[in-house]
């Protein structure tokens, strides 16, 4: 009898344990408040008169930050609410970085296609005037091949063997100073470029480029260091176990370097030289100062000006007429659609040299 009520006593003295389920929000909940948010915020525009879709928008992303908050700390309490309001930040970031470069995109492609045909990728601007209809960008992109090729024929093999030389070699104080100057000319502007080559030129030969090979020789300068950073990287990552058993092997250096070192990060190292031939394709400053730009068909690029598509857009756009307009944004999408097929080619380039696991 004792023992009975003691057990009882004993039931009614423990404490309730806490339910282990706590209040959850629905998963429509997120689009519930963006949607709420939204109308809010089309309310608010319309009634303040804002005429800016970009100033609603962001209304909207302020007022569903705050929502998620609010709602989230109300129902599964403030620590869920801040994950919440921190995963919101995160997509709000994503969507402000997305907005210009979807408003870029389709700018460019609506004005673009209004003269985008065969006619324009195959014709030149030779005897066609700047405030008529017509012409093309066949001799600009002739221009922008030679010249984007040249640079990398020259920038590609230095690029690699200077990326090989601070990786596998470089101890001292030469190293350094390679790295150094690298870091340097990561972030020298394309002007001073060409600038330096037309300085060299006039020293060198005593008159003014006037050709494609000068401006190639701008733009290797400005795509060496990308490649060096690219290749340098890449060579890092090669795991050092497969550089010590070749060596082990007897294996020279620099045929381990050849044979096992560049094979493993090549896929790598030709994503890095393909995302450098991207970055010099849309420079225009060094084509105008070496170049100069022309309206025929020029493929020699040794020899008397030639076009490219930076300068041909920088061209058009400064007539200051409507066919030059025209003819500017469909070269534009033109220059963009180049930079994107090098772009689809690096990643299907780096993802058909990725290892494969078995």
């Amino acid at each position: 009898m004792s023992g009975t009520s003691v057990t009882n006593s004993a039931k009614h003295a423990a404490p309730a344990s806490p339910p282990l389920a706590t209040a959850r929000l629905p998963r429509w909940a997120p689009l519930a408040i963006a949607a709420g948010s939204i109308a809010v915020a089309c309310a608010i525009g319309a009634g303040f008169g804002l005429d800016s879709q970009i100033q609603w928008g962001l209304i909207a992303l302020v007022l569903f930050i705050a929502g998620s908050y609010a709602i989230t700390a109300r129902v599964e309490g403030r620590r869920q609410a801040k994950d919440r309001m921190a995963t919101s930040l995160v997509w709000a970031s994503f969507v402000l970085a997305v907005i210009p470069l979807y408003s870029l995109v389709e700018t460019t492609i609506s004005k673009g296609v209004k003269v985008l045909d065969i006619n324009f990728l195959t014709h030149s601007m030779n005897n066609v005037l700047t405030i008529e209809p017509g012409g093309g960008v066949y001799h600009a992109i002739i221009g922008t091949l030679e010249q984007v090729g040249i640079a990398t024929v020259i920038a590609a093999p230095l690029g690699i063997l200077t990326a090989i030389y601070l990786v596998e070699y470089g101890k001292g104080a030469l190293a350094k100073w390679v790295t150094f100057f690298v870091d340097v000319m990561t972030g020298v502007p394309s002007i001073v470029s060409g600038l330096f080559i037309l300085s060299v030129w006039f020293v060198v030969v005593g008159s003014a480029p006037q050709s494609g090979f000068a401006g190639s020789l701008a733009l290797t300068i400005l795509m060496l260091p990308v490649v060096v950073r690219s290749t340098e990287e890449m060579l890092k990552l090669v795991p050092n176990e497969l550089r010590e058993a070749s060596l082990a092997l007897g294996v020279p250096k620099w045929r381990t370097i050849v044979k096992v070192v560049v094979p493993t990060a090549i896929g790598g190292i030709t994503t890095g030289v393909v995302l450098a031939i991207a970055r010099i394709a849309g420079e225009s400053a060094p084509i105008a100062l070496l170049v100069f730009g022309s309206n025929l068909i020029n493929t020699n690029p040794f020899k008397n000006p030639q076009s490219s598509l930076p300068y041909y857009i920088f061209e058009q756009y400064g007539n200051g007429n409507e066919p030059s307009y025209n003819r500017a944004w469909a070269a534009a999408l033109v220059l963009i659609a180049f930079v994107m097929i090098l772009n689809l080619v690096a990643r299907g380039i780096a993802r058909w040299k990725a290892p494969k696991s078995r």
